[in-house]
């Protein structure tokens, strides 16, 4: 096996992390993997591979991306002027899922908001991913919050 490394995402890793973002029940009905890409993909990889208070991270295990997750590193006058690390999209291969890389990934982006000087590091995921939501809280994450979305 080859050593399992994370960094910033490339434009060649898109089609991989379109791919496992697609790879669930709510993403089979959200995403288009379907090759070529959708331009709105390519838009979406330009804005955020442009902005400094982004990073699309992936894990690969030699040439194969296996993770990824992205962080949106929030400005804020709450909690006295404190900055947040936002953690999106977090997707581990299907094919290997329970080996820990989900922690590993985790613990380099929560190291990456501490780098940032973030004192929250905060997230949301689907009502519907018990699995998910078990993991969070094995991490430390708490349940403080209601989240509330609306689709324009």
């Amino acid at each position: 096996m080859s050593a399992i490394s994370i960094r910033r995402a490339c434009a060649t890793d898109i089609p991989a992390i379109v791919a496992m973002l697609a790879d669930d029940a709510l993403g089979q009905a959200r995403e288009d993997a379907s090759l070529p890409l959708a331009q709105a993909y390519l838009d979406a990889f330009a804005a955020i591979d442009s902005d400094p208070n982004q990073v699309l991270a992936v894990m690969t295990d030699g040439d194969h991306v296996i993770g990824t997750l992205q962080i949106t590193f929030l400005a804020g006058l709450s909690l006295r002027g404190a900055r947040r690390g936002q953690i999106e999209a977090v997707r581990v291969a299907s094919s290997r899922r329970g080996e820990g890389l989900g922690q590993r990934l985790f613990e380099w982006a929560i190291d990456k908001c501490r780098e940032r000087g973030c004192r929250v590091v905060q997230l949301t995921t689907d009502k519907s991913r018990l699995d998910a939501h078990r993991f969070y809280e094995r991490l430390g994450f708490k349940a403080s919050h209601i989240g509330y979305k609306l689709e324009l």
